[in-house]
């Protein structure tokens, strides 16, 4: 089973600005949220185009993989990965428990 955290959310207001078309809701997550999946499943009430970007991480962290570009993290069964909004990246610790 895979642990995702919710560890930090930017927004880039220069950005958001300048190139986006006003939304009301682009991402309902808090720092702090916390998923688990299980089978490298999609968690319910997990953003999809957040799991797109991690999802290849989660199937390799719950298939016993890790050591992503070499010892990049200090635990090797763990992943720090943002998703692609660019506005407003929403950055996930991914952990094996």
């Amino acid at each position: 089973m895979v642990k995702i955290t919710v560890v930090k959310i930017a927004k880039h207001d220069d950005l958001i600005a300048k190139y986006e078309n006003p939304i009301k809701h682009a991402c309902g997550l808090k720092v702090g949220d916390v998923f688990y999946s299980k089978n490298a499943e999609i968690p319910s009430n997990f953003c999809t185009e957040a799991w797109k970007t991690i999802k290849e991480f989660v199937e390799s962290l719950e298939a016993g993989k890790g050591n992503f570009y070499d010892g990049w993290m200090k635990d090797p069964m763990s992943a720090m990965i943002s998703c692609n909004d660019g506005f407003r990246p929403v950055s996930f610790y991914i952990e094996v428990i």
